[in-house]
This record gives C-alpha cells, sequence and structure tokens, in this order.
C-alpha cells in the first residue's frame, strides 16, 4: 500500500495539488490520469522521495520498482546488469561479494560474505539471471543482446530494458511513467498481460488510451488541485466524472433560480407587513448559497482538417519499386498506390522503417532506387517525429509569428483563433519556440495545419506528447478529414478512431491490408 498525506505542490504562483490525502491500495492498478502540466509525473517523484512536497508525508512498502527516463545513466553497463539493477539490496550485496572475492581473504571477510550470500539467497539472487532474461525476452530484446552494454543496443530497446528494471525483483508496488513510449504493439500487449497477473499496487501514468482502459482497475485523476479516486478504467472514469459535474451544475443552477424567487419577495415585502416571511427567506437564501465549483483543468483542443479549394486528383501518391538502405536494408523494393480519402495507420516494431517510409512518402527523403509520384494538387501536411525537424527552437520566435508564416495574407485574427483552437489563450500565444513543452510544439504543429489546410496530412508518431484529451480530439479530426491521412503510431485508440487501412512493416514484409486494426490483427492470429 501507498498512503499520501496532506501532500502540497505549487510552481512558482501555481498551485499543481493542496491537502491531497488518499491509499493506493495492494492487489489494484491505478492510472494517474490529468492534462499536460497537472502535475502527474511530479506526483509521481514526490511518491518516490525524488522530490520533496511543500507538505506532507508518504509511506511506502520496502520494495517500489521506478521507470527510470535516463538511459545515458546506464550506458556503459550490461543489459543484463541494468535489469537486475532493479532490486537494489540485491544488486549491492552482489557487487559488494564480488569486490570481496578480489581482496585477500580473512575471518572478518568471510563473516560478512556469508552474510551477503544469505541476502542473495533471500532475494532469489540466484535466478536472477534467468528472471532478468525472461523479462527482456518478452520485451522484445533478444537473448544475443542481454550481455551486450546498453549504448551498443538500439535506443528503444534501452528504454525497454529500463522498464524490465523497474518490473524486476518482484516490487511491492510499481510506479510507471508513460511505460508504453518506446514500446510496439506486441510489447505493449506482452506488458498489459504482465501487470494483469502482477498482485502488488501499480500507479501508472499513460497516454495510451487503450493501455489505460485495458490495464487499470482504478483512475486517480489529478484535477481540482487535488487526487480524486475512480473505479474502474478510463472511459468508466470520464461517464463518472461527467455526470458528478454536471450534476453540481445543475444544482448550482436551481439553487440560483431559488435564490432569485426568494429575493424577488424580499424586495416586494421588505417594508411591509411580513416581516417574520421576509427574515424566514432571507435565511433560506444564506442556506442555499451554491457551492463553488472550482475550475477543471481539462481542455480539449478543437481539431478539425479542412480542404483547399483545388480537390487532389483520384490517385494522390504513388511509390514505385522503392528501396532504402542505411548500413542495412530498410525499405526494399517496396510499391503502394494510395487513393483519395484513404486512411492508412502504418505499424510495425520500432526499427522496421515507418519513419523512413513516411519521409520518402513525403518528398523528405529520396529512395536509394524506385520513385515516389505526387498526383495532381497534391499538397502534404508533414507531421515530424522530431518536432526539431519542424521548429527551429534555437531561435527568439513565437509561437504566433512562425504560424502566421505558414499561410500568405494571413490576418492576426485567423492566427489568433487557430492558437485559440489549440489551447494557446492569452500570452501563451506569444512564447518563444525554445519555451515550448512537447505538448505545446506538437499542438502548434497540428494549429499550422489547420491553418495551411493541406489535402494529405502524414503524420509520425503524432501523439508522442499528447495528452489524452488532446489524442481523442486529433483521433476526430481524423475520422472527420474529407482528405487523405497516412498516420504511423503505436495507439491503438488512435488506429481505431480513424485507420480503415493498415501498411503493417513486419519482419520480411511489407504487408498492405484493406480494414480496421483489429481485423488486420484478427487475420494475422488465422
Amino acid at each position: 500500500m501507498i498512503i499520501l498525506e496532506n501532500i502540497s505542490k505549487r510552481v512558482g504562483t501555481r498551485t499543481l495539488f493542496e491537502n491531497v490525502t488518499c491509499s493506493f491500495n495492494a492487489g489494484h492498478r491505478y492510472g494517474l490520469t490529468g492534462p499536460n502540466g497537472s502535475g502527474k509525473s511530479t506526483m509521481l517523484k514526490i511518491i518516490m522521495g525524488k522530490e520533496q512536497p511543500l507538505t506532507g508525508i508518504v509511506s511506502l512498502p520496502r520494495k517500489v520498482g521506478f521507470l527510470k527516463q535516463r538511459i545515458e545513466d546506464f550506458k556503459d553497463l550490461l543489459v543484463i546488469d541494468t535489469v537486475i539493477m532493479g532490486n537494489n539490496r540485491l544488486w549491492d550485496a552482489m557487487q559488494e561479494r564480488d569486490r570481496l572475492y578480489e581482496v585477500e581473504m580473512t575471518d572478518d571477510i568471510g563473516i560478512r560474505l556469508g552474510e551477503l550470500e544469505e541476502i542473495i539467497a533471500e532475494e532469489d539472487g540466484y535466478s536472477a539471471e534467468s528472471e532478468a532474461a525472461t523479462l527482456l525476452t518478452g520485451m522484445g530484446i533478444p537473448e544475443e543482446q542481454h550481455h551486450k552494454k546498453m549504448h551498443e543496443i538500439p535506443t528503444d530497446r534501452q528504454f525497454r530494458a529500463l522498464l524490465c528494471q523497474a518490473l524486476f525483483g518482484n516490487p511491492e508496488a510499481l510506479l510507471l511513467d508513460e511505460p508504453t513510449n518506446h514500446l510496439d504493439l506486441e510489447s505493449i500487449s506482452w506488458l498489459e498481460e504482465f501487470l494483469h497477473d502482477y498482485t502488488g499496487t501499480l500507479i501508472v501514468v499513460s497516454h495510451d488510451r487503450h493501455f489505460l482502459n485495458s490495464v487499470c482497475t482504478d483512475i486517480a485523476d489529478l484535477d481540482y488541485e487535488t487526487i480524486i479516486l475512480y473505479p474502474g478504467n478510463y472511459d468508466a472514469m470520464l461517464v463518472t466524472k461527467t455526470s458528478v459535474r454536471e450534476r453540481a451544475e445543475d444544482e448550482n443552477k436551481a439553487k440560483e433560480k431559488k435564490i432569485s424567487q426568494l429575493k424577488e419577495f424580499v424586495a416586494k415585502f421588505g417594508a411591509g407587513t411580513r416581516a417574520s416571511q421576509v427574515q424566514s427567506r432571507v435565511r433560506e437564501i444564506q442556506r442555499l448559497q451554491p457551492l463553488e465549483l472550482k475550475k477543471s483543468n481539462i481542455q480539449r483542443p478543437y481539431i478539425r482538417f479542412t480542404l483547399p479549394e483545388k480537390q487532389a486528383g483520384q490517385i494522390v501518391l504513388k511509390a514505385e519499386h522503392i528501396s532504402k538502405s542505411y548500413d542495412t536494408p530498410v525499405i526494399q523494393n517496396f510499391s503502394l498506390e494510395i487513393q483519395r480519402g484513404d486512411k492508412i495507420a502504418v505499424i510495425g516494431n520500432n526499427g522496421r522503417g515507418k519513419t523512413t517510409l513516411l519521409k520518402m512518402l513525403a518528398k523528405m527523403l529520396s529512395p536509394d532506387q524506385g520513385s515516389v509520384t505526387l498526383g495532381h494538387n497534391v499538397e502534404i501536411g508533414y507531421f515530424s517525429q522530431n518536432h526539431g525537424d519542424i521548429l527551429n527552437k534555437h531561435t527568439q520566435e513565437t509561437a504566433f509569428d512562425w504560424l502566421k508564416k505558414k499561410k500568405t495574407n494571413c490576418y492576426d485574427q485567423d492566427v489568433r483563433g487557430i492558437l485559440g483552437k489549440m489551447l494557446f489563450s492569452g500570452d501563451d500565444a506569444f512564447k518563444p519556440l525554445h519555451n515550448l513543452s512537447g505538448g505545446e510544439a506538437a499542438r502548434l504543429i497540428l494549429g499550422s495545419m489547420l491553418l495551411s489546410a493541406p489535402n494529405v496530412l502524414i503524420f509520425d508518431e503524432p501523439n508522442n506528447h499528447l495528452d489524452l484529451e488532446a489524442v481523442s480530439a486529433l483521433a476526430w479530426g481524423l475520422e472527420d478529414f474529407k482528405g487523405t491521412a497516412i498516420v504511423a503510431t503505436h495507439d491503438r485508440e488512435l488506429i481505431n478512431g480513424f485507420a480503415t487501412k493498415i501498411i503493417a512493416l513486419e519482419e520480411n514484409k511489407i504487408h498492405v491490408f484493406q480494414g480496421t486494426l483489429d481485423d488486420y490483427l484478427k487475420s494475422k492470429k488465422k
């Protein structure tokens, strides 16, 4: 069990949470939710003792697994050792034992070695390597990479190793901050099954709605400067939260209407002979004062992509026998014809070439062989996984100035309107690009596409820095879009929201499948 007592935290003049008291129980899997900037990661750091609250205390079980984000801290360690480090007591004992075996043996050292062997036995240290190997294999890291140094394996696999580190050693509580960010669909499915069998206390922050719905038994929602616990998964929480808020607002409206009627009576008869009735109504007015409802911090951008006046031709894009290699072949002899109105999700394990394929289709990268031809009147809007490819954060340029340049003869009010839809209100519109968070940068790039109105959208992992509300808005925008959309993502909720065709980069071939993601996964099983 994890217990929070009177936890408060402020950033500058802004209150993130005030006097939060709640318990997270064993056997429950909690999704910690709230929009970007609400303090989810800060709360996790406070629970782990990595950051101090303004007030309050945290009680933790003895063994807690925590997903670390800095892969550079482990770059010179073996992959298998990085995982075993998840059990600090075991790792420290093994390291001390190995050091003592290298020095001259004395009685004291012999006694200490005996104590260390007891600790290693208590922590199941003699099966540590096999347990770590099982976790790594489940995360899609092949056995031949287990004894390589971390920096010698691909970056996404280094993040997976850190996730295995958090899961290692049967921790009594698990704290996972965005565990699906660097996982493909197969690894996410494996993690979901693993967590379903986990019997400790789980607190997870994720922007993957499908993952939260699949894994969570409860939602801990950060809003109104506190944490509110809801039973059920994320979708169940939204229904309950919305109905509770609507009921409170309706009660306030009813009270305000009744108060208005009572005030009319008091004004009419206040100076007359009905003093007792007037006083009775004055007391009723005081009793009926509406509850002060704190403003919710949940905001959803408004994303609706429009088409330019010139419609694209029936065939918007044709790739013929394209190939691309780096040290090894990535895309080989692939051909594709994309029709106007196609809604395509590009899926596949990390490293299979999704970004390379999208860059070639967007004419951002030339194939080594073959050709990519755009159709009649095609205008492409490209969203890069790396925001730095689009936004130059090394200038003093503001969000407003950058966006205004995206369309010639554009009025200031049009730019402010788009910024407002993307949640840049007031002075936020004039934030320098280098001060934008990942979520703000993503929304600004989306705003540029609302303004410039391309008829073909090509997105590479657009949801990586968006919160759950923004991802939902993007899914609706893509579904409603009358043009063509090609999106690489691991987010199943986003894919299910818009895609009617799948391009799957498998180990030996690229498959083009007409149908939804669920249809494709069913066909794979068959």
